[in-house]
């Protein structure tokens, strides 16, 4: 076995080389000269449906620039969340990974319900998370815009918006070919193209592979599980025509086959869950994280495909407004199997798909700059198709681990349900300021959307398993047969913002802003849970999730450029906040179950500062804090941690007052980067980013055993930069990690009490040589 590991592993690394021969046959270009930076740079967003610099935008967005993710060798999206302030990330795999921005977001992750924070690529909002969790190769830049932005962004969002942009084809050509190598077998190649094809015409073209070893040690066969090959491919063409018209097509592919996501024991509660293993034959039970190890005798296995089709045309007309029209369509195939963490046929193989289509148009006018009022009205369309399958094939030992008794009720059966979703969302949104000063500015933006949810939730009686137990297997309340037939909610929801800002000095402009966003209610795609029971189908609608907002804050610009200061003051109170909750289950097999719902209230508050600072040419500094408040104001009924849902399964706990599941009180990101020249044609530079983070809840339960310690991260990287001809060689050494803190993305609770977890990655060096010709 490990040997066709090793083939595997060996054959991805040759397909990367291959792409790398095949590319280095174009023609060589000129080579640039590096910059020592000067000043600090002006960055251009795209924040309010128009281009301008993001320290003159009155609103609170965080920029990270192509160059300093490469710098740093950030390529996952997890990875953000080292650089971002009021950020938090979890990615136990692609299908349920959630972004909390100020302490919102980190929602119970479920095919019905679009994430509170919604994230964008090439300005196409995506309608799974998941759907970004593709190496960020060739990225122009990534804003994170915190707090709502429903007024003017294709779809409603309660905390903030991630939005991706890559690089646009140059009419300048480039050229580059790049090799990474690390620690745990990292391989990762990687070939751009970008140059005119015609005088109205130019293209460009990214081509990656990679390959990540594992870093859990599977003590069952000695495999190692936790990575996998990505490959993938972005082509694009920007046209530009006459009368200021310009259109960029973009198409890309993304593959994923890995392990990724698999989870190691976190806590094993009050010790049921040992004692039901240990009964059940298990032997060798991992129960130190620290160690990244499992003992399991099934599949851990993640299986991605993603396609994505985009067309962004833009008219400039003579009177200097803008028209834009989006239009874009992406397909999302993933597949997930699981087991149970034990060395004995329990859960044979627990496995999950998703299948995802959406097709968008957006088309926005926005109107001349440089008179009294500035405006920007559009349209929006969204339609997604959403069918997914979730399956259980229990073993021989399945009844006493999961139940305590020898009665074989689950053991050796099967079940399978199925989910179909299909959502239909217009809106109608418009923002406009009113330049009523020099100084003071004036915006006001109104969104109404209004969206369908068509459902249908099935599932077949059980399969296999003992003929005598059948009567209880197949109640509709544990895994008999059950269809809830179509269901339908139909919403019209609106978002609104009141700013006013004021420019004190010309590089001094304070803000502050009243918002209102919302977030779609959903459908609960999870199986048919409670439906069956006395809730019924009604126990599947979640309602929506409202957010007020109240942002006041600065930013400003010292000392010829060379010092950038920005803070911001927030407090919102989030209405039916989407989360979990506990309800009898009705069954003679377990006594409650977990559905979806609008559970209460949620107070988000707190300070966010960000620094950048040019001390002295080459020298960059850059700083981002974040104290926030994120408790919940009223959830009474909240499920009870294992502590407490053992010796009393109908309990229900309240967790009013406590800190938001997730959420850390305090996040400082600080980091440098200092670049001189050796001598005309050798730029060395050097760089270091710290991340820490404080304790938190890592369930949803509040429970002890499930308690996330604060810690911190340090990567470093040097880098060296040669001219040669025509040609630019770079050379960088990077350590991801440095200190090699065990840490973990996201906490799980389990059904006999016990928690598992997906780590972080450990700490890895590597290596990257890049030609640019």
């Amino acid at each position: 076995m490990q040997i066709k590991q090793r083939d595997a592993r060996g054959a991805s690394r040759r397909r990367t080389v291959a792409w790398g021969l095949v590319l280095s046959s174009a023609s060589i270009a000129t080579a640039a000269q590096p910059e020592v930076p000067g000043t600090l740079t002006t960055v251009t967003v795209n924040a309010r449906g128009r281009d301008e610099a993001a320290q003159a935008v009155p609103v609170p967005v965080t920029v990270l620039e192509g160059r300093e993710l490469e710098a740093q060798h950030v390529e996952r999206i997890d990875d953000l969340a080292q650089q971002l302030p009021s950020t938090s990330i979890a990615t136990p795999d692609a299908r349920r990974i959630s972004i909390a921005v100020r302490g919102i977001g980190l929602n119970p992750s479920n095919d019905g319900l679009e994430g509170s924070t919604g994230v964008y690529v090439d300005n196409v909002y995506l309608g799974r998370t998941g759907m970004a969790a593709f190496d960020l190769l060739d990225i122009e830049r990534i804003d994170l815009l915190r707090g709502p932005q429903g007024t003017l962004f294709g779809k409603n969002t309660t905390a903030g918006v991630l939005s991706i942009h890559t690089r646009a084809p140059t009419f300048d050509t480039e050229r580059s070919l790049q090799w990474s190598a690390g620690q745990r077998g990292l391989a990762q190649g990687q070939a751009i193209f970008s140059g005119a094809l015609s005088d109205d015409v130019a293209g460009r073209l990214l081509v990656y592979g990679s390959h990540e070893g594992g870093a859990i040690t599977n003590l069952y066969n000695n495999d190692k599980l936790g990575g996998g090959d990505r490959s993938g491919a972005r082509g694009q063409l920007l046209v530009h025509g006459s009368y200021g018209f310009s259109l960029r097509l973009i198409a890309e592919h993304h593959r994923e086959r890995s392990s990724a996501g698999t989870a190691v024991t976190y806590g094993l509660g009050p010790g049921l869950a040992m004692a039901r293993a240990l009964a059940g034959g298990a032997t060798g039970i991992v129960t130190d994280p620290r160690q990244h190890e499992v003992n399991i005798d099934g599949e851990e296995s993640v299986r991605s495909d993603q396609d994505a089709l985009s067309a962004e045309a833009r008219w400039k007309l003579a009177s200097g407004a803008e028209i834009t029209s989006i239009t874009a369509a992406r397909d999302w195939r993933f597949t997930r199997i699981t087991n149970d963490s034990l060395n004995i046929p329990v859960l044979l193989e627990g496995g999950s798909t998703v299948k995802q289509q959406q097709v968008s148009q957006e088309l926005r006018l926005a109107g001349p700059t440089g008179g009294t009022v500035d405006y920007v009205v559009g349209a929006y369309l969204l339609h997604q198709r959403l069918r997914n399958q979730g399956w259980t094939d229990f073993g021989s030992r399945a009844d006493i681990v999961l139940q305590g008794t020898a009665l074989p009720v689950f053991a050796n059966s099967s079940s399978i349900n199925f989910g179909a979703l299909d959502t239909q969302s217009h809106a109608l949104f418009s923002q406009a300021t009113w330049h009523a000063t020099p100084e003071l500015d004036l915006t006001a933006g109104l969104r109404v959307t209004q969206e369908e949810k068509k459902a249908r939730i099935d599932r077949g009686n059980s399969t296999g398993g003992s003929p005598a137990t059948a009567f209880l297997r197949d109640n509709p309340l544990v895994l008999g047969a059950y269809d809830t037939k179509p269901l339908r909610i139909r919403q019209t929801s609106p978002s609104a913002l009141l700013s006013a800002s004021y420019r004190f000095a010309p590089t001094l402009l304070g803000y502050a802003s009243l918002s209102h966003g919302e977030k779609s209610g959903g459908i609960n795609l999870a199986g048919p849970g409670a439906a069956p029971g006395p809730l019924g189908v009604q126990s599947l609608l979640v309602g929506p999730e409202r957010v007020e907002s109240l942002d006041i804050g600065i930013k400003s610009r010292f000392l010829d450029d060379h010092l950038q200061l920005n803070m911001n003051a927030f407090a919102a109170i989030v209405r039916g906040y989407q989360t979990a909750y506990l309800v009898p289950s009705g069954a003679g097999v377990g006594n409650y179950v977990q559905i979806l719902t609008n559970a209460g209230d949620l107070r988000s508050r707190g300070v966010e500062l960000e620094l950048k600072a040019l001390p002295m040419r080459g020298l960059t500094l850059w700083s981002n804090a974040s104290f926030n408040d994120a408790r919940y104001m009223r959830y009474d009924n909240a499920p009870c941690p294992s502590e407490i849902a053992i010796p009393q399964p109908a309990a229900r706990c309240d967790l009013s007052g406590r800190q938001v599941a997730g959420a850390p009180r305090w996040i400082l990101n600080i980091g440098g980067e200092y670049r001189y020249r050796w001598s005309p044609s050798l730029t060395h530079a050097v760089s270091a980013a710290y991340a820490w983070r404080s304790g938190r809840d890592g369930t949803l339960d509040a429970s002890v055993y499930s308690r996330v310690p604060a810690y911190g991260l340090l990567n470093l990287a040097t880098r060296w930069e040669l001219v040669r001809g025509s040609q630019l060689w770079s050379l960088s050494l990077w350590l991801r990690n440095a200190l090699d803190k065990r840490y973990v993305q996201a906490v799980t609770a389990t059904a006999n009490g016990a928690y598992v977890a997906s780590i972080g990655t450990p700490r890895t060096l590597g290596a990257t040589l890049r030609v640019d010709f």
